[in-house]
């Protein structure tokens, strides 16, 4: 187990040493790969920010069951009981407007006061409401609802006040996509980056290794310096990158809560959890390992 460390170490001293003799170089990998992994964490921030303010404003959709106007006032009591019995499980809350009701409200607006008092009669329809239970697919759910009501007798429109919010759905499913095609292909310069990188060390400590070899050197010797060489760089960078995107955030948040002040709001870009945060440069540490490893397998067979 002792010689075990100590050939970590050992391995450990000479991956710095590496990283020392050429300080410039080094500097420029983790720069390299800092930037490029800044690029989804930023992405991230946004996805993660967006997120929550879209599961709120999304929660409790309402669908708006405009009767024709010359119908029966009794069928929007009958379509409001018909909707509690057919879809209970479904609909939270079912409330009737009038025509009259809704010409009252109406009236009591300024804007609209003078013009209705030139109108004959009440041009307004009787509207059911219909408030949805919360669920995860709540924009689907309420597009079918609707599809179903428009075909009842005496119903001549259903508004859909949740279609702004499938269209919000439908662009954070694209954002995701597009963050996950960004991630894969920053994890492509990482491995291109490392595996470049460890080449050329590889080349430069060529005689190295040939006499580490003669003197019975194992591979698993020869390779670990190198590992840590990739992993080290990965990490760091890694670590370069949260920095980067959460000084980052700070003009971008400075320009946004601007914005949102204008509407009465507040909205902020945040990092994912520092969980995430920690995983996410294992990974990145794993990952320019591996690279590391291809690498040094493919360039010291000589």
């Amino acid at each position: 187990m002792k010689g075990l460390l100590r050939q970590h170490r050992y391995a450990l001293a000479v991956t710095l040493r590496r990283l020392a003799a050429q300080p410039f170089s080094s500097l420029a990998n983790l720069l390299v790969i800092a930037l490029a992994l800044s690029l989804p964490l930023l992405g991230a921030a946004l996805l993660v920010s967006v997120e929550p303010v879209a599961r709120q404003v999304s929660v409790t959709p309402e669908l708006t069951v405009f009767l024709k106007v010359d119908a029966p006032p009794a069928l929007a009591e009958q379509i409001a009981t018909r909707i509690r019995k057919e879809h209970a499980d479904q609909a939270d809350r079912v409330r009737v407007i009038s025509k009259d009701h809704a010409l009252t409200e109406l009236r009591t607006n300024p804007a609209w006061e003078q013009a209705l008092k030139v109108l004959p009669g009440n041009p307004l329809p009787d509207a059911v409401v219909v408030t949805l239970t919360p669920a995860e697919d709540l924009a689907t759910r309420a597009d079918k609802l609707a599809q179903t009501w428009r075909k009842w007798t005496g119903v001549d429109l259903v508004q859909l006040d949740s279609a702004w919010v499938q269209r919000l759905e439908a662009l954070l499913r694209f954002a995701r996509i597009g963050l996950l095609l960004l991630a894969i292909s920053v994890a492509l310069v990482v491995l291109a980056t490392v595996f470049n990188t460890v080449r050329m060390q590889a080349l430069s400590q060529r005689e190295e290794i040939a006499v580490a070899r003669l003197v019975g050197a194992t591979e698993s010797f020869v390779r670990r310096p190198f590992l840590y060489l990739g992993a080290m760089t990965c990490s760091l960078a890694a670590l370069i990158a949260i920095a980067v995107a959460r000084a980052a955030l700070i003009p971008l948040n400075n320009a946004l809560s601007s914005l949102a002040r204008s509407y009465d709001a507040e909205f902020a870009l945040h990092l994912p959890p520092t969980s995430v945060l920690v995983l996410s440069v294992l990974a990145v540490a794993a990952l320019g390992a591996l690279s590391a490893r291809w690498s040094v397998s493919r360039n010291t067979r000589f």
